[in-house]
């Protein structure tokens, strides 16, 4: 009987260390997922958590976003469609000072008509916003304070400059959209040599 019960306990101790090793790699597994999560989405990911109440939710939300967008055919720009897509907007840039409110609803459009170009759903708003925030999550705030302008705009309420922030916002989430990085300028210190010379 002593051998029978050394022989339990033994079974027992080695089934509660499994299942610690397991609990910690779970554990280890979630915090890497978060901080995966945490890195991809920046400030979106706390944005979401907040918006649906819990990390759990807020975590399932963002995975199944990245699941959904993966799915989507999502492609570069040819140089030709860049080069056209610049040109409108410039166009659009141009016409500000004669009609800021028009100019803000064609910079929405010109936007949605992008996106559509590199393969993303130009569903509603809420869902054109988590998209983007897969792959552009730098600047899908632009995007959201851009089209609160433009719904202020529609009853009226936002003034001049605030739809010139609009544009400005909808231009960053364009130049992103495009693959328009602004030039880094380097600062280049003279060298020793140089400074003799």
């Amino acid at each position: 009987m002593d051998t029978a019960n050394t022989q339990l306990w033994i079974l027992l101790a080695g089934a509660v260390a499994f299942a610690g090793i397991a609990f910690a790699a779970i554990f280890f597994y979630q915090k890497k997922q978060s901080q995966r999560l945490q890195q991809r989405f920046g400030p979106e990911y706390g944005r979401t958590i907040d918006e649906l109440g819990s990390q759990t939710k807020g975590e399932s939300e963002l995975k199944a976003r990245e699941k959904r967008v993966e799915r989507l055919n999502i492609l570069p720009l040819a140089p030709s469609d860049a080069a056209k897509f610049s040109g409108a907007w410039k166009s659009l840039q141009v016409r500000f000072v004669d009609d800021p409110k028009g100019v803000v609803v064609q910079a929405d459009l010109l936007v949605r008509e992008l996106m559509l170009k590199r393969g993303y759903p130009v569903a509603d708003f809420e869902r054109r916003a988590a998209d983007i925030s897969v792959d552009h999550p730098a600047v899908v705030d632009h995007y959201r304070a851009a089209q609160a302008v433009v719904v202020r705009g529609e009853r009226g309420e936002a003034d001049t400059e605030e739809l010139r922030t609009a544009v400005v916002h909808y231009r960053a989430l364009f130049d992103d959209l495009l693959g328009i990085k602004e030039a880094q300028q380097e600062v280049i210190q003279p060298t020793q040599m140089e400074l003799q010379s």
